[in-house]
């Protein structure tokens, strides 16, 4: 008899988380990672998936921030080096370097070159702050941390939109 009466309580339970599940707002995770000396993060569903840099073959009469071609498991990537994209200084090799390849439904073969990976990251413990004016079209929105470190939220589907980095020809 008691056994019954803990299976029975066993399937409430189940019941019951499945019912509050479908209620509750789910957590949106976002990657963080570091170019420079900028804490980043994207949502997950704008990246197909992050990799170890790969071997690239720089293409001629291209932008010095297009690092070249990459066959990543028989598909052909472009590689940009994000930080020299935005004006600042290229990203120098180093065991910390990953490409983080953009999901094909926003725009097809293209990666980018970061400096480090941070983890994943929930919006949930950012305080908005205020966009500066100057920011980059793909600078989404604007966040501060408990520790008071500014964290800018990458929008690729605006980075895409940007003629620029479309167009690597030099």
């Amino acid at each position: 008899m008691a056994r019954r009466t803990g299976l029975r309580e066993f399937q409430l339970s189940v019941a019951e988380r499945l019912r509050t599940a479908s209620t509750r707002t789910a957590v949106s995770s976002k990657l963080g990672f570091q170019v420079g000396g900028e804490n980043w993060f994207v949502a997950l569903h704008q990246v197909s998936e992050v990799i170890p840099v790969p071997q690239t073959v720089g293409v001629p009469l291209t932008h010095s921030w297009f690092r070249g071609v990459s066959n990543v498991r028989g598909n052909l990537y472009g590689i940009v080096d994000f930080a020299a994209f935005q004006g600042a200084e290229a990203i120098v090799p180093g065991m910390e370097r990953r490409v983080i390849l953009v999901s094909e439904r926003i725009v097809a073969g293209s990666g980018l070159l970061v400096s480090r990976m941070l983890g994943l990251r929930n919006p949930e413990q950012f305080a908005p702050a205020a966009r500066p004016l100057d920011a980059h079209p793909w600078v989404g929105a604007v966040y501060m941390d408990a520790g008071g470190t500014r964290w800018l939220e990458l929008d690729l589907p605006a980075l895409a939109r940007e003629q620029r980095f479309l167009e690597v020809g030099a």
